[in-house]
């Protein structure tokens, strides 16, 4: 008789226990176990929450090299059949061998289930050993159980689910996280409707009234509301804030934006054609916004502007806004807005791009770009790739809590009835077509940060704090995945017999980026080097990305009149016509106001199973190489950190989006 050591890790999860019998077959290349009923000292507290419960296997002879592990349970006299969560199983062979079996999922009936032995490896290689049938039953399970559905046409495809509970238990939130978020959601709103505004259908009767329903405020927030009204604090938010993504170098200005010298440089102290040469004019353009159906609320028609924005690097290495107008089409009554207007004219005239800017924040940049991408990406791997490969191991950690944070989105922010729809301008039909909009210009090297801030013109815009970290994250991100990556393909050859692979991204490209070509995504690796940066991609959208387009919501938009989600009188249209009054009528009403600050407070509240970048509370690589990567990848990312950190330490308004610390691994909110 030989023995095999056998540790049962369970899961840290909450309701992971199991008071079930358990029961393990060991299957190796030279044969297998008999089907063994795991029972230690412990008796049923083997497999409580947190357990790690040492057992004995025996065979007649040995198995040879592990290949499997079949595991099930069944009820307990009077105990109920009960949802158990192991986490991995570690068996060391009597010939000294040890072997790691991650498993990382809820185990919710009585059927046997199998598992690989956690060597990662690629499908050309595995289908030359026993037992590769079981990766085959495990792909056949999962694409039944991911499933893709289009929500709407025209747009990235999605996980088939009514609901969160209709999610395979390992995907759905933890018991904390779905009790804090409820919490959260409510305690947000408690806070309104004891004010009594969240059903409040009046105008903002006065800035001070306004002030008062102002009820939470961070560090940013309060700085915000001080100095929204600035000039240099309206450019600054084109660089730092939480839409980073618009603003480009302009070097010849668009036909439609009549702006002349005189206009912007009354003393003929420069001229625009000299100060573009320079790269000291940039330009925001909203023509994603033009003609897009607004919404009514409150039985009101809500308007929302297609603004072109000229901006100024002065040399003070300020960025500053010289010229604004609100509707793509020139016009008599469309009036190029400028500094030297009147107090209300100019105010009105940033209040309706702020506007803008936060309807196209809100679809473009942080759903489209970052979560219903994140969405694909996970979809894709879950159907796709099976657990003992490479790249599940590398991403299934950047992919926690994103199915069922876009169902909670499409469920109670996007639906017909949910918030989004019923506060924003852009909220029912015009939310689908700003979406459509965004789809169709999307491209591959918008998504990569280099190529993204190359073909922008901004490498060299000073105060650029959102570009100078991103890039670093992406290089640190980029090293990592290639040195991982690069241990397991060693030529490009592998790379293009992996059919897995390139079914996972084949089915991105068919179902993310609806099969368009001139998207720029690839629809088949055939290098490593092309494999790398596309991995790198989706890690940083998924983290990095999301943080610096998320984590920041309350700061810059829980004051409303810098970010209003919608406004409801439309804009001037000679000037000389404006005050308070005219700003106050035009502000959203009073419970839109709230709704809207208790989304984006929600929104940007962080988790207490908050997972930071490069931490990874489920390690499934078992090689000592990957694990080693993984250590140098943290300690690059402390080193990233204090020096933000140093940086921050003498700016007026840090930068702390980025901070490693603060980035969340996937896209869970």
């Amino acid at each position: 008789m030989v023995d095999y050591e056998v540790t049962i890790f369970t899961g840290s999860l909450d309701q992971a226990t199991s008071y079930n019998e358990v029961y393990i077959k060991l299957v190796g290349t030279d044969g297998e176990s008999h089907r063994t009923r795991l029972i230690d000292y412990k008796g049923s507290s083997a497999f409580i929450r947190g357990a790690v419960s040492d057992f004995t296997v025996s065979c007649s002879v040995s198995i040879g090299k592990l290949v499997l592990i079949e595991l099930d349970k069944q009820r307990f006299l009077f105990f109920p059949e009960e949802d158990w969560f192991p986490a991995k199983v570690v068996i060391k062979s009597p010939e000294g061998d040890t072997y790691t079996v991650p498993i990382y999922r809820w185990i919710t009936d009585s059927k046997v289930h199998r598992y690989k032995e956690g060597t990662a490896l690629r499908v050309f290689e595995d289908n030359h050993r026993h037992g590769s049938n079981s990766r085959e039953e495990e792909l056949k399970r999962r694409k039944e159980e991911y499933r893709w559905d289009v929500y709407k046409e025209g747009i990235p495809h999605c996980i088939k689910a009514t609901n969160p509970c209709s999610l395979p238990p390992e995907v759905r939130f933890s018991f904390t996280k779905t009790v804090q978020f409820t919490f959260t959601a409510l305690e947000g709103m408690i806070k309104l409707r004891l004010e009594g505004l969240a059903d409040c259908k009046t105008k903002w009767k006065d800035m001070h009234h306004l002030n008062q329903a102002f009820w939470h405020k961070t560090h940013m927030a309060d700085y915000v509301q001080k100095h929204w009204k600035e000039d240099v604090f309206f450019g600054y938010q084109y660089l730092n804030g939480i839409n980073p993504m618009l603003i480009r170098c302009c070097t010849a200005l668009p036909s439609n934006f009549p702006v002349t010298d005189d206009m912007v440089f009354p003393h003929g102290q420069s001229s625009l054609e000299e100060e573009m040469k320079k790269g000291n004019i940039f330009l925001v353009d909203y023509k994603l916004l033009d003609g897009v159906e607004t919404n009514t609320i409150n039985g009101k028609k809500q308007y929302l502007m297609a603004p072109l924005v000229l901006l100024h690097k002065t040399p003070q290495d300020q960025l500053m806004p010289i010229a604004i107008q609100l509707k793509q089409t020139p016009a008599d009554d469309n009036p190029i807005f400028f500094p030297t207007d009147s107090e209300y004219d100019w105010l009105i005239a940033k209040i309706f791009v702020r506007s803008a800017d936060f309807n196209v924040h809100e679809l473009n940049v942080h759903l489209l770009r970052t979560h219903l991408l994140a969405e694909v990406f996970t979809v894709s791997l879950l159907r796709n790739v099976p657990m003992v490969h490479p790249l599940y191991k590398l991403l299934i950690p950047h992919t926690r809590y994103t199915l069922q944070i876009n169902i909670l989105a499409r469920l109670l922010l996007i639906s017909k009835t949910g918030v989004f729809t019923k506060f924003s301008a852009s909220g029912g039909e015009g939310m689908i077509t700003i979406l459509k909009r965004s789809m169709a210009s999307m491209t591959y090297s918008s998504l990569c940060i280099p190529e993204d801030i190359a073909e922008r013109g901004l490498k060299d815009l000073p105060n650029f704090n959102y570009r100078d970290d991103g890039l670093r994250l992406w290089d640190i991100i980029n090293r990592f995945v290639q040195e991982v990556l690069g241990y397991y393909y060693k030529n490009d050859a592998e790379v293009k017999q992996d059919s897995e692979l390139q079914k996972w991204i084949s089915d991105i490209f068919v179902h993310g980026f609806l099969s368009k070509k001139n998207t720029g995504i690839p629809q088949s690796f055939t290098s490593v080097t092309e494999l790398v940066k596309f991995v790198t991609m989706v890690i940083f959208t998924c983290s990095a990305q999301h943080a610096a387009v998320n984590s920041g919501q309350y700061d810059f938009d829980g004051w409303m009149p810098n970010a209003p989600t919608s406004l409801q009188r439309p804009p001037p249209t000679k000037k000389g016509t404006t005050n308070e009054a005219t700003m106050l009528d035009t502000f959203p009403d009073v419970n839109a106001t709230v709704h809207g600050m208790a989304v984006v407070w929600l929104l940007s509240k962080q988790s207490t199973d908050f997972a930071p970048l490069g931490h990874y509370p489920k390690n499934h690589f078992t090689e000592e190489t990957p694990c080693k990567l993984i250590k140098k990848f943290q300690e690059r990312l402390e080193e990233f950190e204090a020096s933000v950190k140093a940086r921050n330490g003498i700016l007026e308004v840090p930068y702390t989006y980025l901070i490693p610390s603060e980035v969340e691994n996937s896209v869970a909110l």
